[in-house]
């Protein structure tokens, strides 16, 4: 009967998971001086928007010597892949957060994530990035955000996609 109540337990668990589609789009963009800026945000997120969880927006902003282009050289995009690859493989195992847009150029990365807490978030954040030995130059803005107002924002730089 013990293991029979286990097996129940698990299956309500897997059951219950929010699913987190991995459907991305890549736009450019400029920023307020006209620079460019890539901006790659994830689509299909309103089953994730509606449980009313993810409500604290996080933004991990990198700030670099960008080249003529204002983007980064090689070595700091590769160890950005990194950063990026890590938080994203974290958060498929415990989906505390929601990693929704990445925006890069213009001297600066920044990652947007939305959180269930702030705590949860900063737990997450410090044992993805264990395994990346550099000391990163990362700074951290965080607000509520309940309405996904940034998000929604975002969304307006996708390109229509041709069908």
């Amino acid at each position: 009967m013990y293991l029979v109540a286990i097996f129940r337990c698990q299956r309500f668990l897997h059951m219950a998971k929010l699913h987190i589609i991995e459907d991305w789009w890549t736009a450019p963009s400029e920023d307020s001086e006209g620079r460019t800026v890539l901006v790659t945000g994830r689509r299909a997120l309103d089953n994730v928007i509606a449980t009313g969880r993810y409500s604290y927006r996080i933004e991990m902003t990198w700030l670099y010597e960008p080249d003529a282009g204002g983007m980064p050289d090689y070595q700091t995009s590769r160890t950005m892949e990194l950063v990026t690859d890590a938080l994203q493989e974290s958060l498929r195992r415990d989906p505390v957060a929601v990693m929704t847009g990445i925006y890069t150029g213009a001297g600066e990365r920044n990652w947007v994530f939305y959180a269930v807490t702030l705590k949860a978030f900063q737990a997450m954040l410090n044992q993805a990035l264990r395994s990346i030995e550099e000391q990163l130059p990362l700074t951290f803005h965080a607000e509520e955000d309940p309405e996904w107002e940034e998000y929604r924002e975002m969304c307006q730089c996708e390109i229509a996609r041709e069908e």
